[in-house]
């Protein structure tokens, strides 16, 4: 035997009896069909494995001792169970002993059941108990446990090919359960909700012109916790159960990669929405499921008195991604939601906390788990989208460290709501995010940014549905339980001058209807990448509640009966989607440069004055071997004649005026509407877009 082998042979005897670092969690090893467990923890003096049978989730069938002179590197405990013994398991978890000392950081109880942070699939046993969480001592029976043998039998993918859209990009938001979960669905019970009911409308999707699907949070949660939207994760690794049709983690597993599959075969992205800066064990006072009871110190900001939590994300803890431990764990989560569940991108939620060093205080240079995310070749196609912003820190734009990375446009919200509304002064500022927002994302040498980087949008999960953006002047949260004191209180909203849905007069719903339109009209011809939210496309409301996070109701299900009741607000997202998928001159990947020129309503230039609420713009397309446009924009409350300051009647044709009741709002291709005059009266809050048509 030569040295190489016996060396390898060396190092295999050597794992076989003290298991191995790398990687963590648990992993099968060998043709024994063995497991690896490994766990981090630096502060710990001691760390005991235990498995449980099915049936009996209070009893440990086998428990594992490690010994710090064997079974631990570095930081890492590590050890290898032989397949005489994992057979019989089921579960996992760790006792992790060490001092409880709050006031030094470190909140050890080795009375505590721990699940692994790196957990690919968790379990609820039938006691399990929240509370029991967040006292000290003894929670055997009550709490969340880990899987074991959490790889799902070899999926076939088929050689499906990745989607890989540039300007015909219309991010959808959605949430996986509410999506599908009403009646109104038309899908079976077992389906709706879950991630098959989205295959499931997956053709509606198409119908619509969706080309990518953004997940709101599916990473396994509290179900013990009012966290309906999954922003209070409890686990990084593992789908949510709730959205399987199945309670087997491996049919789980499947069931979303069967998800994913559909829609790239489809020609459908999707990316997740993903929450890595803080989790469901909350505040001091909450849970010790995971986190808190293996590293406190090492997991989490604490404040300086070492007792209380750092609390930038508004929700009771942030997660420490300075500690390299830490960021380890975020990559890693990434890398398999990447590799193994094919998923095409992620929207960071709160993604400003990346930028928090050990203290707490900011690192705008260089912070080494956004460098660590973008330079990994294993996210070298994948979408990294970031809301730039936490509780205390407002990074949108360049301000942002992710140079590189697309960010949610929270100013293009503001400002967009505002204009429509009829607020002063928003000609100038719009105008700047229909261009693309280079004042957030400049193409200058230093920064070379892109208009694709800004992710524009009227409407998200946090705050009012379109319909009700035009139908509240305030929130209505009491369902809550918070006093309407939870949300948004600067929602720039207006209820066109009556308040709500009750006895509605026709001329309300009229002008409600047109100011949708309105908001879908200029998102859609904005530069930048448009992304709205799933049902505003016919009007799905939650009754004025702006923040029904905790509503596992059908305040947040969205109704399809209202597709019908609105067909005409489907049709105009449908065509408008469809619209600016034929002019690529509308989204580009730099800005528009010399090809676009402002008016004011009468001609010259446009009026940016505080008591104008108009503008116009011709946009060239001969760059972009397309169309010219010619938008016109009144968001006053009395009708205005525009004159078209480019070309002459008869070349332009009418393609959308918003005032207009559906089918004469947008045109079908070939039933445009030719313009015989150089003025066209725009009426009150209106859009009109004409289209000239280059010969090829």
């Amino acid at each position: 035997m030569n040295k190489k082998a016996t060396k390898e042979k060396q190092v295999n005897k050597w794992a076989q009896r003290e298991g191995t670092p790398y990687p963590l969690g648990v992993t099968s090893i060998g043709q024994d069909h063995a497991c690896n467990f490994a766990l981090y923890s630096e502060a710990a003096t001691g760390v005991t494995l235990l498995l449980y049978a099915k049936g009996d989730t209070h009893t440990p069938c086998y428990r594992y001792a490690f010994d710090p002179a064997i079974n631990k590197t570095a930081h890492i405990w590590h050890c290898r169970v032989p397949h005489s013994i994992m057979h019989k398991a089921a579960y996992y978890a760790y006792r992790v002993e060490g001092p409880d000392d709050p006031a030094s950081g470190k909140r050890f109880d080795p009375g505590k059941i721990l699940l692994d942070p790196y957990a690919e699939a968790v379990y609820f046993p039938p006691d399990f108990d929240r509370e029991a969480a967040c006292k000290p001592g003894p929670n055997a029976g009550k709490a969340p446990l880990g899987v074991i043998h959490t790889h799902a039998p070899a999926f076939d993918w088929e050689e499906t090919v990745k989607p890989e859209h540039t300007h015909d990009t219309i991010i959808y938001e959605l949430h996986v359960h509410g999506f599908t979960r009403h009646a109104s669905s038309g899908l079976s019970p077992d389906k709706q909700g879950t991630f098959r009911g989205l295959i499931e409308k997956i053709p509606y999707l198409k119908e619509l012109g969706i080309t990518v699907v953004e997940l709101m949070p599916v990473h396994q949660n509290d179900p013990q916790e009012e966290d309906y939207w999954g922003y209070m994760p409890l686990n990084f690794f593992s789908p949510n159960r709730s959205y399987g049709s199945s309670r087997k983690p491996d049919a789980l597993m499947n069931e979303f990669r069967a998800m994913v599959k559909a829609m790239h075969q489809a020609d459908i992205e999707v990316i997740m929405d993903v929450v890595y800066n803080h989790t469901a064990e909350g505040d001091e006072n909450g849970p010790a499921y995971s986190y808190r009871g293996i590293d406190n110190e090492t997991y989490y900001l604490l404040e300086e008195d070492r007792r209380r939590y750092r609390n930038d994300t508004g929700t009771g803890n942030v997660l420490n991604c300075a500690d390299p431990a830490v960021r380890k764990m975020i990559l890693d989560s990434l890398r398999f939601w990447v590799k193994e569940m094919q998923v095409d991108g992620f929207r960071f939620d709160l993604a400003s906390i990346f930028t928090r060093n050990g203290d707490g205080s900011l690192n705008l240079d260089d912070p080494p788990l956004i460098a660590e995310i973008s330079g990994d070749p294993a996210f070298a196609k994948t979408r990294l989208i970031a809301e730039a912003w936490d509780v205390s820190s407002y990074q949108l734009g360049v301000r942002f460290p992710g140079i590189t990375w697309m960010q949610w446009n929270g100013q293009y919200r503001d400002d967009l709501r505002r204009f429509i509304k009829g607020d002063p002064g928003m000609v100038g500022p719009v105008m700047t995010r229909l261009y693309g927002s280079d004042d957030l994302f400049p193409d200058s040498a230093e920064y070379a940014c892109h208009a694709w980087q800004s992710v524009n949008f009227i409407n998200s999960h946090d705050g009012f549905t379109l319909y009700d953006l035009v139908s509240y002047n305030r929130k209505h949260n009491e369902a809550n339980g918070h006093d309407n004191s939870d949300g948004m209180d600067q929602n720039f909203s207006w209820n066109c001058g009556w308040e709500g849905d009750k006895n509605v007069p026709e001329d309300v719903m009229k002008l409600r209807r047109r100011q949708a339109k309105n908001f879908c009209c200029l998102l859609f011809l904005s530069n930048g990448t448009p992304m709205f939210r799933a049902g505003d496309e016919f009007l799905n409301t939650q009754h004025g509640n702006n923040n029904p996070y905790n509503q596992n109701n059908e305040i947040n299900w969205l109704d399809w009966g209202r597709k019908e009741e609105n067909k005409e607000i489907f049709d105009f997202f449908k065509r408008m989607i469809a619209f600016r998928k034929q002019h690529p001159s509308l989204a580009r990947s730099r800005y528009w440069r010399g090809d676009v020129q402002w008016f004011s309503p009468e001609g010259g230039a446009a009026d940016i004055a505080a008591d104008s609420h108009s503008l116009a713009f011709y946009l060239d397309g001969a760059s972009e071997g397309d169309d010219d446009l010619y938008v016109m924009i009144n968001a006053r409350w009395n009708n205005l004649d525009f004159t078209i300051q480019e070309g002459t009647a008869g070349e332009w044709k009418r393609v959308i005026d918003t005032s207009l009741p559906s089918p004469d709002d947008i045109a079908n291709p070939g039933d445009e509407k030719t313009i015989d005059q150089a003025t066209y009266t725009v009426n009150a809050r209106s859009v009109v877009v004409l289209i000239r048509e280059r010969s090829v």
